[in-house]
């Protein structure tokens, strides 16, 4: 036969205890009368304890072990952002057509309220991402996602990013344009099915690279209003950010 567990024996020993406390009252003041009295009241409050505990309690340490999670789950973000996605951004949308219709859209300013947050979100998720494997210098981009490799890896043995479908789904993306591009040898003549077939992989990066990065702005905004600060002066988007401040 196996250990008893800890919590048998304790929950036996405050029994014992609580027993030998009422023998004790009725051993002195013999009145066995006044013992139930109490002991009925006590029962009878134990529904509303346990209500209290496993509820109320419970979803108050759930809720501070959430944010708690998700202060780290940020934190990750922040990091592949500052390591790789910010520059990646910036290397992708010079090559999008179209950027400067939603380029007005991803200026985001200090002042910007949920309002004008959620209005860039929609605004994104109608925009037809366009972009030109044509101007695209993919050996440069095959180098530059090469260099980040061990830490896209390290990224994606974190276990708080479970937490984050997206954010995982977007380094997933990250990592498989990586093996596209470096499975091939030379970039400068692929047939035309081949470059139709990495753009595709490289849209679905940068689609999910920008909406990634307005979630996290929004985050910063929120909790950390001065990595908001520099996120701002050098958002890839805006012609005007400069890191230095004027």
């Amino acid at each position: 036969m196996g250990r008893i567990p800890w919590q048998v024996r304790l929950g036996a020993a405050l029994i014992g205890m609580s027993a030998a406390v009422y023998f004790i009252h009725y051993q002195v003041f013999h009145d066995s009368h006044h013992i139930f009295i109490y002991m009925l009241g006590d029962l009878a409050f134990m529904p509303i304890e346990v209500l209290l505990v496993t509820l109320i309690l419970h979803d108050l340490l759930a809720a501070r072990e959430r944010n708690a999670r998700l202060e780290k789950l940020n934190m990750v973000i922040g990091a592949f952002y500052s390591e790789v996605g910010t520059d990646l951004m910036s290397r992708l949308a010079a090559n999008d057509d179209e950027i400067e219709s939603i380029r007005r859209t991803l200026t985001v300013r200090n002042t910007w309220t949920d309002r004008e947050f959620a209005g860039a979100d929609r605004d994104l998720r109608a925009y037809a991402y366009r972009f030109n494997i044509a101007t695209c210098d993919l050996a440069d981009l095959r180098s530059f996602l090469a260099s980040k490799r061990n830490f896209l890896l390290r990224l994606l043995e974190n276990p708080n990013l479970l937490e984050h479908e997206s954010f995982t789904g977007l380094l997933r993306a990250v990592f498989h344009l990586t093996e596209e591009l470096q499975a091939r040898g030379d970039l400068g003549g692929l047939p035309q099915s081949d470059y139709e077939h990495l753009a595709g992989d490289i849209e679905r990066v940068y689609r999910r690279l920008v909406h990634e990065w307005l979630d996290y702005m929004k985050f910063l905004q929120r909790n950390y209003p001065f990595l908001f600060s520099l996120a701002l002066r050098t958002n890839p988007f805006d012609r005007a950010a400069v890191p230095v401040v004027t």
